[in-house]
């Protein structure tokens, strides 16, 4: 079970990378490097679970993976603004 695991791993790791990054106020939830985190970080969680036969975990790294790229097309939709002075 080598390639599950490190599979796995690299998702989580994305997944808690993004959500501490996000805690502590280096990302944004509004910007596109959180949303793409998560997306990247859960879809690599539900193909480890996939791999392994968990269900319960691909339902859950599944959907996560779906709102992430939700999240992401709202992002990329949004109209640039200027920075302010």
């Amino acid at each position: 079970m080598f390639w599950p695991d490190l599979i796995g791993a690299a998702g989580v790791a994305l997944l808690l990378g993004a959500f501490a990054a996000n805690l502590l106020g280096m990302v944004e939830k509004e910007s596109l490097a959180y949303p793409s985190a998560n997306l990247v970080g859960a879809s690599l969680a539900t193909y480890a679970s996939w791999l392994i036969a968990y269900m319960p975990f691909v339902v859950l790294e599944g959907v996560w993976a779906c709102v992430s790229l939700i999240a992401v097309f709202r992002v990329m939709r949004q109209p640039k603004t200027a920075p302010s002075p």
